[in-house]
């Protein structure tokens, strides 16, 4: 007797690290003192829409209430194929954090005026994360002095480049 097996296709796992969306204002207005990798808990029409590269992170912040990290302000569009199941697009999402971060995040913010702000956004290996940053606010005066140091760092290394060549300027 010839018995036939079958195996069902597996299904294919993504690998690596794919960016969905970015804070470029955050590293401007904020002095980033600390990052933590977090989980997202999302609905299923708010992993399709990010798969489609569509979210906002410009007004996001987080907040920890009773012991929990929750995301506000990030907006994720309603998916175009969803029906009335569609997501709410500026709702309120939890972020999945360690007990132990958690804490040492409560004792932080309750010191000083610190805050948590999304760096970035991106799948690794299929599953959301959202790159947290603990950060201080910057001041005007603080912003100028970033943008000088960083012209006069780009000056440094152009004049370099031209005694290398034998240019003269």
């Amino acid at each position: 007797m010839l018995t036939i097996e079958t195996r069902e296709a597996e299904p294919v796992k993504e690998k690596g690290r794919k960016a969905i969306a970015t804070n470029r204002k955050a590293r401007h207005n904020y002095t980033i003192l600390d990052t933590y990798e977090a989980g997202v808990a999302l609905v299923g029409t708010e992993v399709k829409a990010l798969r489609e590269g569509k979210a906002s992170l410009v007004d996001a912040f987080a907040t920890i209430d009773d012991g929990e990290v929750w995301l506000r302000g990030l907006h994720i569009p309603e998916y175009g194929g969803g029906t009335w199941t569609n997501h709410a697009p500026r709702r309120t999402r939890k972020l999945l954090l360690h007990r132990r971060e958690i804490d040492s995040l409560v004792g932080k913010i309750r010191d000083g005026n610190q805050t948590l702000v999304p760096l970035s956004m991106y799948f690794n290996d299929g599953r959301v994360k959202v790159e947290l940053a603990l950060a201080k606010g910057k001041q005007e005066h603080d912003k100028r002095a970033d943008i000088a140091r960083r012209t006069a760092e780009r000056e440094i290394v152009r004049e370099i480049g031209r005694r290398v060549k034998g240019i003269r300027g």
